[in-house]
């Protein structure tokens, strides 16, 4: 497996579907008093997964596979004064892999783990937060940082195995974090933070960070410094002492139906100082005076050869930023060294559905050679069938361009999935 597949991180559509559902749906209140809230913590996703085609010799061909999740514990807080509180969480994971393995072989299908997944404490008041311990963490849209969640099954190594459920990305927590937030949900905020990660696929990388943002009503502006500060043995060198800065914006302008989402990254390799850059701007439109309040939108990002997308993952939905469910997951370019264009279409006929389709066509890709260059089609829908379950299908068309980075196959890869999501 190359550095680069190493570092791709899998995708999770948890946090946007239950989101639509009912924000706080993974919780059940045990205790809720003046002083006291106390939640049971529930979470279980179910996929099943198909693919024509695979992406690496180790895997099946035509593989077929299902990825489970429950994660389960508690949660709380306790009330110091009005406006001051603890809170902490303990929660534990179980996740598996069963079948064939993934189309990229990251798998085998007989992976099964139960760990320690959420694991902090923390104080909060109006304008400070503090926590520490093992917890989940997210920088803006998840562009460079969205939670510790490559997790890879036994197919590239036991060393590697994270317990599986590739897709899903079952595990997300950093093992050690100190998080400190400052400000509020508009003007001048910030975060400070030390991260360590325990998952030997990202090299086990311990960094540091500052995350400057101003909120006004016209979006969010923003900028993200991030700096590597050691590996594991046998790590990714330019990991340690590697240097990230980031510009970012996403907002309306102060225009109703508008969206805009941009950042622009600079970074510099650790070992070897090669200096490489990634940026994406997108534009969008909702049409809220129709049925069904369809949006459209256009984004187009290139990463450079050599760019390391280190924690990225899924955050607004499919396509970001996971850009194809084949190409992003199995197929590669995995963030990195690409050009990719991409255009979405997206409508809620009722208040329980919403329907999309997403094109993307990757060009310059294996240092401007273009011999992974391809195109995809990706269709879905989220369905809220109650309040405890949440169905998404997605159908797939991925056509390469040529047969150079695809086990010697451009034919076009028909993939399906379909997500069982169960809140509580």
């Amino acid at each position: 497996m190359t550095t680069r597949l190493m570092r791709k991180a899998s995708a999770v559509l948890l946090g946007a579907a239950i989101a639509a559902a009912s924000g706080t749906a993974s919780a059940y209140t045990l205790i809720d008093n003046d002083s006291i809230q106390l939640n049971a913590d529930l979470e279980l996703i179910i996929g099943h997964f198909s693919s024509q085609e695979r992406y690496s010799p180790s895997a099946q061909r035509s593989p077929a596979w299902t990825e489970a999740y429950a994660k389960y514990g508690l949660s709380g807080s306790q009330a110091l004064s009005e406006d001051r509180s603890l809170f902490g969480a303990v929660n534990v994971l179980s996740s598996g892999t069963w079948g064939d393995g993934d189309a990229l072989g990251t798998s085998t299908g007989d992976e099964r783990k139960t760990e320690i997944e959420d694991l902090y404490l923390g104080y909060r008041s109006s304008q400070l937060e503090l926590s520490v311990g093992r917890q989940n963490l997210t920088i803006g849209d998840g562009f460079i940082l969205n939670g510790d969640s490559l997790n890879l099954g036994k197919g590239f190594g036991n060393e590697l195995n994270r317990g599986g459920a590739y897709w899903l990305a079952a595990r997300k927590a950093f093992d050690k974090t100190v998080v400190l937030r400052a400000g509020g949900d508009s003007g001048l905020r910030g975060d400070l933070f030390w991260l360590e990660s325990d998952n030997a696929a990202q090299s086990e990388m311990e960094l540091a960070g500052l995350n400057v943002e101003y909120i006004n009503e016209k979006g969010t502006f923003a900028a993200l410094y991030l700096e590597g500060l050691g590996i594991a043995d046998g790590g990714d060198a330019n990991r340690d002492g590697q240097k990230t800065f980031s510009l970012r914006y996403q907002g309306n302008a102060g225009v109703e139906n508008l969206f805009l989402s941009t950042e622009i990254v600079r970074q510099e390799a650790g070992s070897s100082g090669d200096k490489h850059n990634a940026w994406y701007g997108e534009a969008g439109w909702t049409f809220s005076d129709l049925n069904g309040s369809p949006s459209i939108s256009y984004r187009f990002t290139r990463y450079d050869t050599g760019y390391d997308p280190l924690f990225f993952g899924f955050n607004r939905g499919y396509g970001t930023w996971f850009q194809g469910e084949v190409a992003a997951n199995y197929a590669g370019p995995f963030g990195t060294d690409a050009d990719i264009h991409y255009l979405g279409l997206k409508a809620q006929p009722s208040e329980t559905l919403t329907v999309g389709a997403s094109w993307f066509d990757f060009r310059n890709t294996e240092n401007g050679s273009g011999s992974n260059d391809a195109q995809e089609i990706n269709l879905w829908a989220e369905w809220v069938a109650n309040d405890h379950l949440i169905i998404s299908p997605l159908l797939g068309f991925y056509t390469p361009d040529s047969a150079t980075s695809n086990q010697g196959n451009d034919d076009t890869n028909t993939y399906f999935q379909i997500l069982a999501i169960v809140p509580f």
